[in-house]
């Protein structure tokens, strides 16, 4: 990875990653303006640019625009680790849990997922987003994702 941003604690976009060399995100993701913005460790930090499409009350971010982007954040990071790891695997959700903990305003929000727990059928995925200071989230979500093998 290149040099850090002092204020978003990421480095410049480093993508495609060759460990997960397809991130296509679903639709949904696209719809909200939803991107790949980089790598670390193999994970990707996904970003979304304040816009028509994600305002909730004017200047801050729809809380279901910030949820869209934590569930999207934790399926990319739990889908690279599972191709990391040579598996595929159909992913259904058991929960998600979205902790809003201060207002998303009218800037670019990241992103990332980190995986607490990998088993055989299930997968736990604790996720945070942020804007200018990655130490100060605006949200963060715990999910519980159900897997099966695929044919």
């Amino acid at each position: 990875m290149s040099e850090t941003d002092d204020q978003t604690g990421l480095s410049d976009p480093q993508w495609p990653d060759p460990q997960w060399p397809d991130p296509q995100l679903p639709a949904y993701a696209r719809t909200l303006g939803i991107t790949v913005h980089d790598s670390e460790d193999g994970i990707p930090v996904l970003a979304v640019e304040f816009g028509q499409s994600v305002e909730g009350r004017p200047q801050h971010y729809h809380g279901g625009a910030t949820a869209g982007l934590l569930e999207n954040a934790g399926y990319a990071a739990l889908r690279a680790q599972l191709h990391a790891d040579g598996r595929h695997m159909q992913l259904k959700p058991i929960n998600i849990t979205v902790q809003y903990l201060s207002a998303g305003k009218a800037r670019t929000s990241y992103a990332k997922g980190r995986i607490t727990r990998l088993g055989r059928r299930n997968a736990n995925i604790t996720v945070e987003a942020w804007q200018d200071d990655r130490e100060r989230p605006i949200a963060s979500a715990v999910m519980n994702i159900l897997m099966a093998e695929t044919a």
